[in-house]
């Protein structure tokens, strides 16, 4: 195998270079079996190509010192053409600090020769233009006009520059020698100013930007500047013509102007700032005035939304020209600007509110009672009513003729929610239309009006009418209402608190207001929540003699000691069934109309007073053993009852209530053990003593000695 340099080339594999050259020697491979191999062929083999490597290595050696040799010499040739380099490059930078020092030197000469020459120019050509000015002047002290600038229409930009430079001259000049002359001056100015000014409106007309451009530059000299402006500024409305939206119009012809304003004038900001305040002052004012005078004394409710939709109109315009170059206090200008608007329609803007919102809160009410046909009765005030209210709150009771509402609550979520809507509608105006100085204090006055209308007018006048049309506790076939009272009035106080939070409090949140706003809420609120509290403490007495006169119209002494003991078909009493039916319908109707912690609290209420109604009529019998077992079931039916109000207490009393009535019916012998049973071991020994008292076979048993 000849043998060369790319042999070796990567990747190298020793071990495979070495399986082909035994391969292609003969006799060195598998080939031919074992008996063909030949070990010194192969050794000769090797031999000769070791050799043969050694040769190519010597070879290969040779060349990279060659190659050594001749890298060592390129780089001091290199390094040698380096340093020339070095040091043409430091006589090039010599030669140009040498060059700038000169170009620095001519520079100067050049600026003082140029200085030099200026100053010999200058009053040069001031003399010329003063010679010029003379010749002018003379023309005009002779009282003829000769040259061409001043008769050529074309050079009107060069007679008005002269003019106007003679005009500055005239005014330092005595009056008496020279009152003619400066009168023919001024007349001249005056001419001028008024081409220039038609030239430029007809400029505008045209659309000519550029030639408006010019004749502005020319009359800025002059004092009729700030006319061209007001021509600019009429023409640019009588185009827009403001008639259908004017808010919407203002803000196009604002935008259009802005474009090229900035072409004409050299000073756009103040154009443009002039235009708006023209059309504030002007246009808009007129449309705001003719849009509120007419319905500010006749209709109190159209001039409100009429000014609310104005105000938030122009502010919204304002906004939108915030975007455009007015100058450096642009928000302060358009403030200015709106104020001078409404600042007389906002100054009594919430006596307004106020006086609207009360007449409007009384028409709503007034409006519900007559379509009940129902005369509001007035709600007595001072000392006499102070004190009935205190006793019928610590006493409960009923002062005064009960009043048949015939189920009528007197409470309309249909008139609460007219009345939150037009209170929203005032914060909303409110916020829009007062001072921020004002704004809690204007706030405040609202929410109280809505205090006055719904809490007391509509809810507590409820509360009270409510209370009065409850019936006494003795009452018979007692229709009770005010449970719906309570429903409804719950409802309304939750759309109460949420215009409350949603509202009211972004208005007066950072305000001292928010904590008397808070008091007044919670007060009332209170003054609410004890009326509903007595009225429901009411209801429940009401609830409990209706219980009272269905046992004792129902209950008969002889259910519980039958004359045949062995023939008691009945699983319960009549009575039993008849209260447990009416206690059901009261506990659903208490479900529906709290909601809350608060059904808890006036079911566990009504179960106490339930469980001792039941037991205090128990007491009232005497019992037969068949008596007895009717007594067990009655409260077993009780006890079915009282799991509906899924109150742990109520359960329990009618639990232990069960066993004691199994006292009735235990065994003589076994009573001492019933007694100390589990549900009656912590009970006193005398409630037991009284319902053991209650057998018939209380005496001939002897079972006062299980007590003594």
């Amino acid at each position: 195998m000849a043998t060369t340099a790319e042999l070796f080339e990567e990747p190298f594999v020793a071990d495979e270079y070495i399986e082909r050259l035994v391969w292609r020697t003969p006799g060195g491979g598998s080939r031919g079996g074992p008996e063909a191999f030949d070990p010194k062929r192969l050794l000769e083999e090797f031999v000769n190509h070791i050799q043969e490597l050694q040769i190519m290595d010597e070879r290969i050696q040779r060349r990279v010192e060659k190659l050594e040799q001749q890298c060592q010499k390129e780089a001091k040739e290199f390094a040698k053409k380096v340093q020339e380099l070095q040091k043409s490059n430091q006589v090039a930078f010599q030669h140009f600090q040498e060059l700038d020092e000169h170009i620095s030197y001519v520079a100067t000469k050049v600026c003082h020769l140029g200085d030099q020459l200026e100053g010999v120019n200058t009053p040069r050509q001031r003399a010329v233009e003063a010679q010029k000015l003379m010749k002018y002047f003379n023309e005009f002290l002779d009282g003829e006009l000769k040259s061409d600038v001043f008769k050529n229409s074309e050079k009107i930009k060069e007679a008005a520059d002269i003019i106007q430079k003679l005009h500055l001259i005239a005014q330092e000049l005595p009056f008496d020698r020279f009152s003619e002359v400066k009168s023919k001056i001024a007349s001249k100015y005056h001419d001028l100013e008024c081409q220039l000014i038609q030239e430029f409106t007809n400029a505008q007309k045209r659309g000519e930007i550029s030639r408006m451009r010019e004749v502005a530059a020319v009359l800025l000299h002059f004092k009729g500047y700030s006319h061209c402006v007001d021509v600019y500024i009429k023409q640019c409305q009588e185009n827009a013509n403001l008639r259908s939206d004017i808010f919407e119009d203002t803000a196009i012809l604002c935008q259009r102007v802005n474009k090229q304003v900035g072409d004409i004038f050299s000073s756009p900001e103040t154009v443009l700032a002039k235009l708006i305040q023209n059309v504030f002052e002007i246009k808009l004012q007129s449309f705001v005035k003719d849009q509120l005078e007419e319905c500010r004394k006749s209709d109190a409710e159209q001039y409100l939304k009429n000014l609310y939709d104005l105000y938030t109109r122009t502010t919204s315009l304002s906004s939108k020209l915030m975007e455009f170059n007015l100058g450096t206090d642009k928000q302060t200008f358009l403030s200015k600007l709106i104020k001078c608007i409404f600042i007389s329609y906002l100054e009594n803007y919430i006596e307004v509110e106020i006086g609207y919102l009360k007449s409007r809160s009384a028409m709503i009410l007034q409006r519900y009672y007559d379509s009940k046909n129902h005369q509001k009765r007035s709600i007595g005030t001072g000392g006499i009513q102070d004190l009935k209210e205190r006793i019928r709150l610590r006493t409960n009771l009923p002062l005064g003729p009960s009043i048949d509402t015939h189920g009528e609550t007197f409470l309309s979520q249909e008139v609460v929610v007219n009345l939150l809507q037009e209170t929203k509608q005032a914060f909303e105006r409110c916020h829009r239309l007062s001072d921020p100085s004002d704004l809690p204090r204007n706030a405040f006055r609202i929410f109280t009006v809505l205090v006055e209308f719904l809490c007391i007018e509509h809810i507590d006048y409820a509360l009270e009418t409510g209370l009065a049309g409850i019936p006494s506790s003795d009452s018979k076939n007692a229709n009770l209402y005010f449970l719906d009272v309570v429903q409804q009035a719950n409802t309304i106080f939750h759309l109460f608190d949420k215009q409350f939070n949603d509202h009211l409090m972004p208005l007066i949140s950072s305000s001292p207001k928010l904590s008397e706003c808070l008091q007044k809420k919670k007060d009332i609120i209170e003054q609410m929540e004890m009326k509903l509290d007595t009225g429901i403490d009411r209801t429940l007495n009401c609830m409990v003699g209706q219980m009272k006169h269905i046992l004792t119209a129902e209950q008969k002494k002889t259910d519980f000691r039958p004359e045949d003991e062995n023939n008691v078909l009945i699983q319960y009493t009549n009575a039993c069934v008849k209260v447990c039916g009416y206690v059901r319908k009261q506990v659903e109707k208490i479900r529906n109309s709290m909601d809350g912690k608060n059904v808890d609290t006036v079911l566990m209420e009504f179960g106490v007073r339930f469980h001792r109604l039941i037991y205090e009529h128990l007491q009232q019998y005497s019992y037969s053993c068949m008596g007895g077992m009717l007594a067990i079931c009655d409260v077993a039916e009780y006890r079915k009852c009282a799991k509906d109000f899924k109150i742990p207490l109520v359960l329990q009393l009618f639990d232990t209530l069960h066993a004691l009535c199994n006292l009735l019916v235990v065994a003589p012998d076994n009573l001492k053990q019933v007694c100390s049973g589990e549900q009656l071991a912590n009970l006193d020994k005398n409630i037991l003593h009284s319902f053991v008292q209650l057998r018939a076979d209380y005496r001939s048993a002897r079972l006062a000695r299980h007590f003594s």
